[in-house]
């Protein structure tokens, strides 16, 4: 495993860091490293999303879309 070095964090950054991990029961190394996990796992989520809508909408290019307001209007009106 890699380390990193962080320099020249703010004080307010790191109370507020020790004060979740505490809730969290984790060291601040810990919670650091939860968060950093967090963080790459949800991009890695909205990237394969973005690649799965755009090849949904590549699939219906030439098919006109209804504005879902629309829809959703209509339906109310119901």
């Amino acid at each position: 495993m890699a380390n990193v070095t962080v320099r020249n964090i703010d004080d307010s950054v790191i109370d507020a860091l020790k004060a979740q991990a505490k809730a969290n029961h984790r060291s601040l190394e810990d919670e650091i490293k939860h968060i950093l996990a967090q963080q790459v796992l949800r991009h890695t989520r909205l990237d394969r999303f973005r690649e799965r809508t755009a090849h949904l909408a590549s699939r219906t290019a030439d098919v006109p879309q209804t504005d879902s307001a629309i829809v959703l209007r209509d339906d109310r009106d119901r």
